[in-house]
């Protein structure tokens, strides 16, 4: 099995390229979403860890929002309960796909977290300052306090770009992006 993980700035478009790819997608954004709506467990560690913030479930989006403006370290408590889900879940997805000739890994603390193996292929997404920043800005939840506040914990994108072995340049059009994956699918098969 091929693990291919994409990687990229905020807003550069990351979950479209891994859905354009065509093959099974491992959303992190998507599974930390259901984990905040349907997983009691994952609510009484945030309970304990946070009682001031987590005290209804399912947990509002806002409060988390709340807690990470409101110091920074409440993220880092936060994203090391999550985490440790999320990892379950991509054993689970993983798992599941076994039999798969490639699986995509849409997960924005890859590296961070150090999720990626030694011989996953990495992508950078790479896309113009501006786009992303007016993409952002359409965002019904975009907090520019909590945007900066994730930036800092996330490595640089020089750093993210030099790791990979393919970069697409993202210009928010299907054509360019689909011409991408193609010779980037040939040349790993």
């Amino acid at each position: 099995m091929i693990r291919i993980g994409i990687l990229g700035d905020i807003g550069s478009g990351k979950t479209y390229v891994a859905k354009s790819f065509g093959y099974p997608v491992f959303n992190a954004d998507a599974e930390v979403a259901k984990l905040y709506k349907k997983n009691l467990n994952v609510f009484k560690k945030l309970n304990k860890a946070l009682p001031k913030y987590f005290d209804k479930f399912p947990i509002d989006k806002a409060l988390v929002a709340k807690a990470i403006i409101a110091d920074h370290r409440n993220l880092k408590k936060i994203v090391k309960i999550i985490h440790q889900e999320v990892r379950k879940k991509l054993g689970v997805f993983i798992k599941k796909n076994k039999s798969r000739k490639i699986i995509i890994l849409d997960i924005p603390l890859l590296l961070e977290n150090k999720i990626n193996k030694k011989n996953d292929i990495l992508i950078f997404v790479q896309s113009n300052k501006s786009s992303i920043s007016k993409r952002l800005k359409k965002r019904a939840n975009f907090n520019k306090i909590l945007f900066k506040k994730f930036k800092k914990i996330q490595l640089s994108l020089d750093y993210k770009k030099k790791k990979s072995n393919f970069i697409i340049k993202n210009n928010f059009t299907k054509k360019s992006v689909k011409l991408s994956i193609k010779n980037i699918l040939k040349k790993i098969k």
